[in-house]
């Protein structure tokens, strides 16, 4: 075979890899969630449905969460190839030593907060004292528990902590089998409230635990191995999140367009908490 067949094969056998790359809609993805979808993570659905991440070589596969501490953990394992979860989840693996790193904040503040009804009388942290707490494990709002009861100056052998399965979490306040959930106002609350309940949120960045909300992470040597690719995800997510925050209701009909489980009316809920996140009060940017 001389140099020009040569020459002509390699051509040959590149643009077929061209193709074929184009043709599978990019280099593959996966993102997991921090929980269920939902409005609190609607704009990387948003933007899959605009066809932002294909356009950017990207082929995104988006799967759900169990808790922001739980996705943290799957990305330092290299379970995922990013994970959307709350800061503190990610930044407490970080003190440890795992390879995680935030990579682009979404929401500036977050929705977790101390959730009861409104006729247990729950006003502050310390009206905690003698009541049952519900927990779920694995999530950021469980981990930042020590933080209010510090910030507080609350003795945790004075409360009951209680672990309650993710299924049964608004269940059990409703039942009132707990006092109090560790949850958030953009998920819990609202359902809480479409069952015709009243609730009291106290949200922590309110009790002395502000923290930043929900954010892209990823491994340290993943990025460093493909640094352009993280940056094109996160330049087509964040547009995706603009057009979600600007139209919540073609944000919730992506979600439901892939996801098809979940209730546009409850993700139509979520955004008027969510929109409030994206941009904390007295930010400047």
């Amino acid at each position: 075979m001389n140099r020009r067949m040569l020459i002509g094969t390699a051509a040959a056998l590149a643009l077929s890899a061209t193709t074929a790359f184009a043709q599978s809609g990019g280099k593959p993805m996966k993102i997991t969630l921090n929980f269920l979808a939902a409005a609190p993570n609607a704009g990387f659905m948003m933007a899959k449905q605009l066809g932002l991440y294909e356009k950017a070589g990207i082929n995104l596969t988006i799967e759900e969460g169990k808790g922001s501490g739980t996705t943290a953990q799957m990305v330092a394992t290299g379970q995922t190839d990013i994970g959307f979860a709350d800061a503190p989840a990610a930044m407490q693996l970080r003190t440890k030593g795992a390879p995680v790193k935030i990579v682009a904040p979404i929401l500036q503040t977050n929705g977790f907060a101390i959730i009861s009804l409104e006729e247990a009388g729950i006003a502050s942290p310390k009206d905690l004292l003698g009541k049952r707490v519900a927990v779920q494990p694995g999530t950021a709002q469980t981990t930042l528990l020590e933080a209010i009861l510090s910030t507080n100056q609350i003795d945790k052998s004075k409360l009951t902590v209680i672990n309650i399965d993710p299924g049964a979490f608004v269940g059990a306040l409703l039942e009132k089998q707990v006092d109090a959930i560790l949850g958030g106002a953009d998920f819990h609350s609202i359902q809480i409230r479409e069952r015709g309940f009243k609730v009291r949120d106290l949200f922590y960045r309110d009790v002395g635990v502000p923290t930043v909300g929900l954010s892209i992470i990823a491994r340290d040597d993943r990025i460093k191995a493909d640094a352009d690719l993280f940056k094109k995800f996160v330049e087509a997510s964040l547009q995706g999140w603009d057009a979600a925050r600007k139209n919540p209701n073609a944000a919730a009909d992506a979600v439901v367009a892939q996801f098809p489980a979940v209730k546009k009316a409850q993700i139509m809920a979520q955004f008027d908490v969510v929109n409030k996140l994206l941009c904390a009060p007295g930010a400047t940017a």
